[in-house]
């Protein structure tokens, strides 16, 4: 008899528990699911256009020049000692920035006139882009504060035109001297003045890549690189 009473009081305990845990659960709100992180949507995009001034065999009246960017509202910015010999060229139906000719290294940016562009977390860069011979590609930007930027991505498609994505948060950030193109140190204290530590990358004035090299010229076994298509997903701050 004692033995069934026991049994009797654990079974109403376990009872009263199931219900308290069930009224609990229903007084405890549930917790709101997680928000997935997200690529920005596409900011922008340009595809370029060939304005000729003269013969399409000449390399001279193949450059660049306002009418090349055909986005409203961007603008072409060129750096390098000789940057006003890049070309535009047609391949595989589309038309591209072309450095063949060159004979300096050159930056190629594209700037959005009425805003900044916050390049943190998902941001992406897209381009369709090729390099021959040697030749290597780099993410190049411009911060709000004026200074010229390389990432340590390096982009090579062995001849062949590939579409690449380009994240910006991790990489590390060398400054750009925009008269030679080439890494500078203005400050003259050694090589860690180079790098740029935690450069602001919510606030970006200008997007875009650079060539390191020299253009090779025209034909087999020439070097140079082709920038194609490019599209910035990537949120707008307003200037």
């Amino acid at each position: 008899m004692q033995r069934r009473n026991l049994m009797n009081v654990a079974a109403v305990a376990f009872v009263f528990v199931v219900l308290a845990a069930g009224a609990l659960a229903q007084q405890t709100p549930p917790r709101p699911a997680t928000e997935a992180a997200t690529m920005p949507p596409l900011l922008w995009k340009e595809a370029w256009k060939q304005v000729l001034s003269g013969p399409v065999s000449d390399h001279v009246t193949r450059r660049v020049g306002p009418a090349t960017v055909t986005n409203p509202n961007l603008e072409l910015k060129l750096y390098g000692q000789h940057a006003e010999a890049v070309e535009v060229i047609i391949h595989e139906g589309r038309q591209d920035l072309w450095t063949g000719m060159s004979p300096a290294p050159v930056a190629m940016l594209l700037r959005d006139k009425r805003n900044f562009v916050d390049l943190t977390g998902l941001a992406r860069l897209r381009a369709i882009v090729r390099t021959d011979s040697l030749h290597v590609l780099f993410p190049a930007i411009k911060l709000a504060n004026g200074e010229l930027a390389v990432g340590s991505r390096e982009i090579q498609t062995d001849g062949d035109f590939l579409t690449t994505d380009v994240s910006f948060p991790g990489l590390v950030w060398r400054r750009l001297d925009p008269a030679k193109v080439t890494t500078s140190n203005p400050t003259d204290k050694g090589t860690d003045s180079i790098i740029i530590d935690n450069p602001d990358l919510s606030k970006v004035d200008e997007v875009g890549f650079v060539e390191l090299m020299p253009g090779g010229g025209s034909g087999t076994p020439g070097g140079w690189v082709n920038v194609s298509t490019i599209e910035l997903y990537a949120k707008a701050v307003r200037r």
